[in-house]
């Protein structure tokens, strides 16, 4: 399935402890960086989640690998019960604590740091689980769906945003380019992880996309799956039901 390309080949470390721990590396700059690199897209792209989710009204949110709270703290417009943000960094949400608390919204949003593959939630808790940039990470992706089926309520609502493969020239010859070379050199003046910023578009060149991921979800017990590309297919917002 092409999910277990690593951060650093040459470490004993499994997939999981090195994503924990490159995150931990970066979590400081990784806000600044985001938005530099991604030219702020990635907060339209965020907006557009929250705009897919809204008809839905859930009260009980899960958001999966939350990093610095983001769209945890995006979901608050859709005026939840609760929110829990859970990632597998405890220096990401350090910093997302900071935001939330910074924006007094701890009586709504909860962070947790938690293993998506082994979540320590009741089965069907949540009306909605959201994910932004965070299966192509997962050790095992077909355990961590597995996992997020069962903590959703029947008929509660999957969103995924992830990255794809762009396919349109000459979009995809200027994406390739910016994402393989003068991504990882940005990353790297900002960063000291200087494995992060090359096992973004590495990890985005292998993971399934597209109906390929449909399927994978489809056989991890969800229904009415859709793909639905943005920014010339540079990202995807997959929606999937219990």
């Amino acid at each position: 399935m092409g999910t277990n390309v690593v951060p650093d080949i040459n470490s004993g470390l499994s997939k999981k402890q090195q994503v924990e721990g490159m995150f931990d590396d970066i979590a400081k700059n990784y806000d600044f960086l985001n938005r530099l690199l991604s030219f702020r897209i990635d907060v339209l792209w965020r907006k557009k989640v929250i705009k897919m989710l809204k008809p839905y009204q859930p009260k009980h949110i899960l958001d999966l690998a939350t990093g610095t709270a983001d769209l945890a703290i995006e979901l608050v417009n859709l005026k939840p019960t609760q929110i829990i943000g859970g990632d597998l960094s405890a220096q990401m949400l350090a910093v997302g604590q900071t935001k939330i608390e910074a924006k007094k919204l701890t009586s709504v949003i909860q962070l947790v740091k938690t293993d998506a593959e082994k979540m320590p939630f009741n089965d069907n808790q949540f009306d909605a689980i959201t994910i932004a940039f965070g299966v192509r990470n997962f050790e095992n992706l077909t355990k961590g769906l597995a996992e997020m089926n069962r903590v959703l309520k029947p008929g509660g609502q999957l969103f995924i945003l992830e990255f794809s493969k762009v396919k349109t020239f000459p979009i995809k010859q200027f994406y390739n380019l910016y994402f393989r070379y003068i991504t990882p050199t940005i990353g790297k003046l900002f960063s000291k992880s200087s494995q992060a910023y090359s096992y973004l578009p590495n990890s985005v060149a292998v993971f399934p996309e597209g109906e390929e991921m449909c399927v994978i979800l489809q056989e991890s017990g969800f229904k009415n799956t859709l793909c639905k590309p943005v920014s010339f297919g540079i990202a995807s917002i997959y929606q999937a039901e219990k």
